[in-house]
């Protein structure tokens, strides 16, 4: 509950235009979502029902946060970036509902480049050096959106292509 507190705090900064202070409540909104996952399997306290409220709650920041970053797009008049925001919210449920299918029909698959860590650290680089333009004439938000959206895109293809090979070599 705290990394979604965390979250919901760095997308009302996002509204309010304070990018970098969203980046930094994303961080550790995002950090603390981590660590209670890990505190709970760890202290033996984790239960079935605590495991599905994280993986859902997982996608509601992420969309919560993509979203405040397509309202600042179309508010500058960047409908090409805004509507990146929302193919990367759908390539982020894809790469997730994937793998839960996948394990649902009994087949492993952790596979791909854009996990959840991975899709992080992306976004919190591009909400925290995209206020300030580090690289001459490149802003690293809207490129960091660029960039997850193709991530996410290429790891469904390779979960699907993952898990039906293995569903190949089960069935042979």
């Amino acid at each position: 509950m705290t990394g979604l507190a965390g979250n919901l705090a760095a997308a009302a900064l996002i509204f309010g235009d304070m990018i970098f202070l969203g980046g930094l409540a994303f961080i550790a909104g995002s950090v603390m979502d981590t660590l209670d996952g890990r505190y709970s399997r760890m202290s033996g306290k984790g239960t079935l029902f605590g495991a599905f409220l994280d993986s859902t709650l997982d996608r509601i920041e992420e969309g919560i946060v993509l979203t405040a970053i397509a309202w600042q797009f179309a508010e500058a008049g960047d409908a090409n970036a805004a509507a990146a925001c929302v193919f990367v919210v759908l390539g982020s449920l894809m790469v997730s509902y994937t793998r839960a299918r996948a394990e649902a029909l009994g087949v492993e698959c952790k596979v791909g480049l854009a996990t959840r860590a991975v899709r992080v650290v992306i976004l919190s680089i591009g909400l925290v050096f995209g206020a300030e333009e580090l690289i001459d004439g490149v802003d690293l938000l809207p490129a960091s959106i660029y960039v997850m959206a193709g991530l996410t895109t290429f790891t469904v293809g390779q979960r699907v292509w993952h898990v039906r090979r293995e569903l190949q070599t089960q069935e042979a």
